[in-house]
């Protein structure tokens, strides 16, 4: 829950950026890139060409050919960088803004000459048995993606890969085709964490129904809180490419919106697997206090039919305990064992009786 709270926090933004104007390009959020890395892929339908520069300026010749070029942004903590770039394309402060700002919900907004796309490429870490969350933001123009990251290292390699060798139709079009594969590595990408999920999941059931433990208890915890996450990060993304596919925008072409209808798709049936998965979550934290609370009462009900056992014989053990001068028994030969027979012979009818009403 802990986790939870910071993404929350994250999301909401610090209380450094209140008072300040809009448009204020501050970043926010954690830095996660010891540089900003600048990488760049032009390409068409015969050429290709791949590099990495230093400064932001060298960037901008690339956006006025007719080639389609790719800006690849690792590091959102030098804003400078993303001011300069902004005014050049003719980019408006509140879209930088939002750029810089890492805990925006995914949107979609349509500006004259760009749209302006918001979504979390989300991981599973197996080492930390966590998901990891990182915004990616793109600006699509013409003939151009900009992609921001909040830190190097992504799950676009196949998509370079098949710009660089031309397999498929990318080549063949244009950078909204080029966004298209981008959204729809994301996500497919939801599925391999659904699937990891997933089996998590299944073991902790089996975990459940075997023996649980408070341990147990804190994974449901744990997996509760990330399906929240997941589900605030993958249900706004609906709204997302609903837009992209039936909007009016120019730079979305009509051969294009056929496979965004295909990544509607995708997503509603990620959205539907956790929901799936938020309602085992919820049934296996009731089945596990069901568990706990009937394990105390079986415990109880043990404890209650010793008791109950032990009442009689301490009822005669009183009786005798008592020392009166004139009691028959006190001194009977064969008084001490009757006492013991007749007391394990009450132990033992109750026990029987017990037996049959089903109560052991």
């Amino acid at each position: 829950m802990p986790g939870l709270a910071k993404r929350v926090f994250q999301r909401m933004g610090p209380h450094r950026k209140a008072g300040l104007p809009p448009g204020t390009l501050l970043h926010i959020g954690e830095v996660k890139a010891a540089e900003t890395r600048i990488r760049i892929i032009d390409y068409d339908e015969k050429e290709y060409r791949e590099t990495e520069v230093k400064a932001i300026e060298d960037c901008f010749s690339y956006t006025d050919e007719s080639t389609v070029t790719w800006i690849n942004i690792d590091g959102l903590h030098e804003p400078k960088v993303i001011e300069r770039l902004g005014n050049r394309l003719g980019v408006h402060p509140l879209v930088l803004e939002d750029v810089l700002h890492t805990g925006q919900r995914p949107k979609m907004e349509d500006f004259e000459g760009y749209l302006f796309v918001v979504f979390k490429m989300l991981q599973y870490d197996e080492n930390l048995n966590e998901i990891i969350g990182e915004q990616i933001s793109l600006i699509v123009g013409p003939n151009y993606v900009i992609s921001f990251q909040e830190r190097e290292g992504d799950i676009f390699n196949p998509i370079r890969d098949r710009v660089k060798n031309g397999k498929g139709r990318i080549r063949r079009a244009g950078a909204d085709y080029l966004a298209y594969a981008l959204l729809d590595t994301i996500v497919d990408h939801y599925f391999v964490i659904l699937e990891a999920l997933g089996e998590e999941i299944e073991a902790l059931e089996e975990e459940l129904v075997a023996h649980p433990t408070p341990e147990t208890l804190q994974t449901i915890h744990k997996l509760k809180a990330e399906m929240i996450f997941l589900r605030k990060s993958v249900w706004p993304l609906r709204e997302v490419v609903n837009g992209l596919e039936r909007g009016d925008s120019p730079l979305i072409a009509e051969s294009t919106r056929i496979y965004l209808r295909d990544v509607y798709d995708h997503t509603i049936q990620v959205i539907e697997t956790i929901e799936t998965f938020r309602e085992s979550v919820t049934g296996m934290l009731d089945i596990y206090l069901s568990s706990i609370s009937n394990r105390m009462n079986e415990v109880m009900k043990v404890l209650t039919i010793i008791a109950t056992i032990f009442i009689p014989l301490t009822f005669v053990a009183g009786i005798y305990g008592m020392n009166f001068k004139f009691m028959p028994e006190l001194e009977w030969h064969w008084g001490y064992p009757a006492a013991l027979g007749v007391m394990f012979g009450i132990s033992i009818v109750m026990f029987i009786y017990f037996r049959r009403k089903k109560w052991l």
